[in-house]
């Protein structure tokens, strides 16, 4: 699968929140500072499995059926996913 420079991007923007956070706790900075930047790292995390998921999910499972795995086996494993990203 073929990943463009938007998530990348998106990836790398969480990497440097996850360097800012532990910079924040070498500061010792206050603990609901701390935790309000892990929720932002968390929520660019989930934001970043939609985008995957979304852009890649139908060429993913295009890819499968072409393979001959049958349609509802594909699509089971595409909600497990889902449900996984959770």
């Amino acid at each position: 699968m073929e990943y463009n420079d938007s998530i990348k991007n998106r990836l790398r923007r969480i990497e440097g929140q996850v360097r800012g956070v532990l910079s924040m706790m070498e500061q010792e900075k206050d603990c609901r500072d701390v935790v309000t930047q892990l929720t932002a790292i968390r929520s660019a995390i989930d934001r970043a499995v939609g985008y995957v998921i979304g852009t890649n999910l139908e060429a993913c499972i295009r890819e499968e059926m072409e393979k001959g795995s049958p349609a509802d086996k594909v699509i089971k494993e595409a909600v497990e996913m889902l449900v996984k990203s959770r």
